[in-house]
């Protein structure tokens, strides 16, 4: 679990980089599951994009992805989720949220 001023950091990190994916009516599936991993593995912290079309609450989701993937889910603002991993690969740049 993150303080509330580590959360803060990785949201203000987040405002910066570009969605990587998007999550539209048939929800989230294996595939996307081991696409998300690879990419946490190799930059720690993800935007992704909730279509108007999906059924599910975007919380729901976002906490759903950080459980499957051994994650945290850091915050979901309008139709966006953020969630971090540290990655435990070799030449990662880890990000400083501290």
């Amino acid at each position: 679990m993150f303080t509330t001023k580590e959360r803060s950091k990785l949201r203000s990190l987040a405002q910066k980089i570009e969605p990587i994916g998007q999550i539209g009516k048939n929800g989230v599936t294996d595939n996307m599951l081991e696409g998300l991993s690879a990419a946490l593995d190799k930059r720690e912290l993800i935007k992704l994009t909730v279509l108007k079309n999906s059924d599910d609450d975007i919380i729901e989701i976002g906490n759903f992805i950080a459980e499957k993937l051994g994650a945290e889910f850091v915050c979901a603002t309008g139709r966006k989720i953020v969630v971090y991993r540290k990655s435990d690969k070799p030449g990662v740049v880890h990000i400083k949220y501290q």
